[in-house]
């Protein structure tokens, strides 16, 4: 099954060209009590739990090179907006300058020269999204789910039609993320996280998974 082609989205398509919401929400409410909402938070816990004290070591061998590497704090915290619209602050490594604006746009290129020479390894290996764990534990976020949005780009540009993202809780992945399209912005293919939101599942996630894998291996051959 591929789920980065847009053909194999079907209604999800639909309901981002129709712009009915209230659609987009009885099709998730259908799933309220079931895996969305049950199942998929204890496995979140249990799962980010486990890997947070796998991971530590690495963790801690980071924040030592990240301070010893340039002046500033170990992580970086910026607000996002959370399922519901609930704002939260994300955890991630430093890997920019700290006179590097915190609601800039994101370097598109390793040679920006906000990010430093160890931040660009912590990009790379996507090792800087580690703290998200502890989003997770907290439940701000979750494995798989809509691209957590910042603040600035919510209350300065966000339609009611984008704020059905917040139906659920942002991810680490998700569709868009391992899709042809990931390096597009996703204002402009919101089918993604709209076909997600209403299909959302165990087998789509065990796929997502694999196919995160497969893209991570992909960007961080060298």
């Amino acid at each position: 099954m591929k789920l980065s082609r847009p053909e194999y989205f079907g209604s999800g398509e639909a309901l981002a060209k129709d712009g009915t919401s209230a659609v987009l929400e009885q099709s998730y409410s259908q799933r309220v009590g079931g895996y969305a909402d049950i199942i998929k938070p204890f496995m979140d816990f249990i799962i980010a739990a486990v890997l947070l004290l796998i991971t530590s070591p690495v963790m801690l061998v980071a924040a030592i090179m990240i301070k010893l590497d340039s002046k500033g704090p170990v992580i970086f915290r910026q607000e996002r907006y959370g399922k519901n619209g609930v704002k939260f602050s994300i955890y991630k490594f430093r890997t920019m300058r700290t006179d590097a604006p915190k609601y800039g746009v994101s370097p598109t290129t390793s040679n920006d020269p906000r990010i430093t020479r160890l931040g660009r390894l912590l990009r790379k290996t996507s090792l800087d999204e580690l703290p998200q764990l502890l989003n997770i534990i907290k439940g701000d976020m979750s494995f798989i789910g809509p691209r957590p949005e910042m603040k600035r780009i919510v209350e300065e540009s966000y339609t009611d039609l984008e704020r059905r993202r917040f139906l659920v809780k942002p991810g680490i992945t998700g569709l868009w993320q391992v899709s042809d399209v990931r390096k597009e912005p996703i204002h402009h293919n919101l089918q993604y996280d709209f076909h997600y939101i209403s299909n959302v599942s165990m087998k789509m996630d065990i796929i997502i998974i694999f196919k995160t894998v497969g893209v991570m291996i992909k960007s961080n051959t060298f």
